[in-house]
C-alpha cells in the first residue's frame, strides 16, 4: 500500500508547509483547512492550460511565477476557481495573489499559499515529492535545512529575540526561552493563546513543573530524548520543552507551546534544533562578553593605579559604550564568612550585573579575584549622588537576600567622584567602608561618609555605657512607638537623613507637612527636649547612628 492509499502516513497539507515547502511559506487563505491531504503535486507554469492538464483530486499545485517573457493563460481568479471544480488540495503561488482571487478563495473553501520568491519551482515540486514518498528521510533533510536556516540568522548577529521570532513563525505557536533560572528571557506568545498566557507563563517558571530529566543542569547533555512532551495545567494544551546546553551544561531551555493534538514531529525537531541554535547563540553572547570583562577590569586596573588620563578614560568609555565624564561612585561587594558554603564571587557579579540591567543603570563592573570583592563603578545621580549610590546598594542588599537567604554580603561605598583622577579615593574610601562592614558582620550598607562616627564608637569599649546613652536619649520615643504603633523613631530618622529639611523630610515619609510638624512637636513633647537647640540635635543624631551601629553588631 503507497503513500497516498494508506491512511497512517497521509500527507496533509500542514505537513507540506512544514516539512517540504520553504520554510518562510504563508498561508493567505484556508488557515483552517491545512488538514487536507496531499495526493500529489505539480507544477503549472504560465504557459500552460489548466482546463487541459492532468490532475487529480487532492493535488497541491505549484503556480510558476511569470515570466517577462511569457503571458499567462489564466488569471489567479480563474486558477482558484478552477482549483476549487478540480478539487484540489491548494495553490501555492510564487508571486502576489490579488485580493479578487483572496476573496475567491475564501468563498469556495481554497486554500492558497504564498511561497518565497526566491525559490525554485522544481526544487519545491522535488520537495514535497520526497514527503510523499518517504517522510522519515524528509523529515531528517528538514531537520537539517531548519537548523541552517537558525544558524545563519546567529551568523548575520540578528540575536536569541530573532531566533524565537522565527521558530514561533515557523511551527505557528508560541515559544518562550527562559534562563538556567527560568526567568523568561524571550517570549513570543501565540494570538490564540493570549488570554491564557499569564497562567501559561507561571506553569513555565515553576522549577516544580520542569520534567524530571531536565532538573539536574550537569547531566541534561546526555539524556536520550532532545526534547519531552508535557501537559500544561490547563485543559488541552501541552509543551515541548528542550534544554540549552553549552559546554555540556544547561544553560536554560527553549519551550514550544500548542494544543496538545498539534505537537508533532516537526514541532520536536524545531525544538531540538531552536535549543542548540539558543546554545551557539548564548556561547557567542557570552565569550563577547568574557572578553568585554577582560578589557573592563584592564581598563579600571589601570585607573586605580592612577595609569589613566581624562582624555583617554573618556575614549575608553566610549569603547565600553559608557559615559566617564559623569560623577561615579565606588561600591565594593563580597560574601561574608560562614559555615555554610558561601557561592562564587561570580554568583555575586551575576547578581550585581541582573540588578544593573534591569533598572538600566550606567555602571562599570569587574571582580576582582586577588581582593575577593566586586567592583562597581555607578554613574550617580548628578543631583543626589550619596542618595542613589545608597539606594543601589540596599537594592544589591535586597536582591542577595532574596536569591542567598542564607549568606549575607559585606558592602562599602566610596565618596562622590566628579572627575576620572578621583576614581582611585573613591575605591579607597568603598574599601575601608568594606572592611568595616567586614568587621561588624553587617548586610547593611555602609558610606564612608559616616565611617568617622562609627569608627569613633568602635573604640569606645564600653558597650553598656552606650547602650544606657540610647536608651537615655531615644528611651521615651522608643516606648511610645511600641504602646502606640507610631513612627516617630523613624520621623527622626529621616529628619536627619534628609539635614532637617522639612520638606524633604515630609516628602521621604511620605506624609503632609502639617503631620511632620505635629510629629516634630510630639518629639519634644514625649522626650522632653528641644529639637532647635544644637546640642540636642547633636545628641540625638548620635543616639541613632549607635543604635544602629549595635543592632547591626
Amino acid at each position: 500500500m503507497d503513500a497516498q492509499t494508506d491512511s497512517s502516513h497521509r500527507v496533509s497539507l500542514e505537513d507540506c508547509r512544514k516539512l517540504a515547502l520553504p520554510l518562510e511559506t504563508r498561508v493567505l487563505a484556508g488557515e483552517g483547512l491545512l488538514s487536507r491531504p496531499v495526493a500529489w503535486v505539480s507544477v503549472l507554469y504560465p504557459q500552460d492550460d489548466p482546463l487541459h492538464k492532468q490532475v487529480q483530486p487532492s493535488e497541491l499545485i505549484l503556480v510558476s511565477p511569470q515570466e517577462s517573457s511569457t503571458m499567462r493563460r489564466t488569471t489567479d481568479v480563474e486558477l482558484v476557481r478552477w482549483a476549487a471544480e478540480a478539487k484540489l488540495a491548494a495553490l501555492a503561488f510564487f508571486e502576489a495573489v490579488s485580493p479578487s482571487a483572496l476573496a475567491e478563495a475564501k468563498a469556495y473553501s481554497v486554500p492558497v499559499l504564498l511561497l518565497p520568491s526566491s525559490s525554485r519551482p522544481r526544487l519545491v515540486e522535488r520537495s514535497t515529492v520526497s514527503l510523499l514518498v518517504d517522510q522519515k528521510g524528509q523529515l531528517e533533510r528538514r531537520g537539517q535545512q531548519i537548523y541552517r536556516q537558525l544558524t545563519e540568522i546567529i551568523a548575520r548577529n540578528e540575536g536569541l529575540n530573532e531566533l524565537i521570532e522565527v521558530i514561533a513563525r515557523l511551527t505557528n505557536k508560541a515559544v518562550v526561552l527562559q534562563d538556567k533560572n527560568l526567568r523568561v528571557m524571550v517570549s513570543k506568545p501565540h494570538p490564540q493563546l493570549v488570554g491564557a498566557w499569564d497562567s501559561v507563563e507561571s506553569f513555565l517558571r515553576d522549577p516544580r513543573n520542569l520534567p524530571v530529566e531536565l532538573q539536574d543542569r550537569t547531566k541534561v547533555a546526555d539524556i536520550d530524548q532532545p526534547s519531552i512532551l508535557q501537559a500544561l495545567s490547563l485543559p488541552g494544551l501541552a509543551r515541548l520543552v528542550a534544554p540549552v546546553v553549552t559546554n555540556d551544561m544547561g544553560r536554560g531551555y527553549l519551550t514550544i507551546v500548542g494544543l496538545e493534538t498539534d505537537l508533532d514531529e516537526i514541532d520536536a525537531l524545531m525544538a531540538e534544533h531552536g535549543a542548540a541554535a539558543c546554545g551557539l547563540e548564548m556561547a557567542k553572547v557570552k565569550a563577547v562578553s568574557e572578553a568585554e570583562k577582560r578589557l573592563r577590569g584592564s581598563f579600571l586596573e589601570r585607573l586605580l593605579v592612577g595609569d589613566v588620563s581624562q582624555q583617554e578614560a573618556v575614549k575608553q568609555g566610549e569603547r565600553l559604550d559608557h559615559d566617564m565624564a559623569v560623577p561615579h561612585i565606588a561600591i565594593l561587594l563580597s560574601w561574608h564568612p560562614s559555615e555554610r558554603q558561601v557561592p562564587s564571587l561570580r554568583r555575586l557579579e551575576t547578581l550585581v550585573n541582573g540588578v544593573i540591567n534591569n533598572q538600566r543603570i550606567q555602571a562599570l563592573v569587574w571582580i576582582r579575584e586577588s581582593e575577593n570583592e566586586v567592583l562597581v563603578f555607578f554613574a550617580a545621580n548628578p543631583e543626589h549622588p550619596i542618595d542613589s549610590g545608597l539606594k543601589l546598594s540596599r537594592t544589591f542588599a535586597e536582591e542577595i537576600h532574596r536569591q542567598y537567604p542564607s549568606n549575607k554580603a559585606a558592602l562599602g561605598l566610596g565618596q562622590i567622584a566628579r572627575e576620572v583622577s578621583g576614581w582611585r579615593s573613591s575605591y579607597r574610601d568603598a574599601r575601608q567602608a568594606l572592611d568595616l562592614a567586614r568587621r561588624l558582620q553587617t548586610d547593611t550598607p555602609l558610606y564612608i561618609g559616616d565611617l568617622g562616627v562609627y569608627q569613633l564608637i568602635l573604640n569606645l569599649s564600653d558597650t553598656e555605657m552606650l547602650k544606657e546613652f540610647c536608651q537615655h536619649t531615644l528611651g521615651s520615643l522608643l516606648d511610645y512607638d511600641q504602646r502606640q504603633n507610631a513612627d516617630l523613631i523613624k520621623t527622626l530618622e529621616a529628619f536627619f537623613h534628609c539635614h532637617g529639611n522639612l520638606s524633604q523630610t515630609a516628602e521621604q515619609l511620605i506624609v503632609h507637612r502639617n503631620t511632620l510638624l505635629y510629629r516634630m512637636n510630639r518629639i519634644n513633647e514625649i522626650a522632653g527636649i528641644d529639637l532647635d537647640r544644637p546640642e540636642t540635635r547633636l545628641a540625638l543624631h548620635l543616639a541613632l547612628t549607635i543604635r544602629r551601629l549595635l543592632s547591626m553588631g
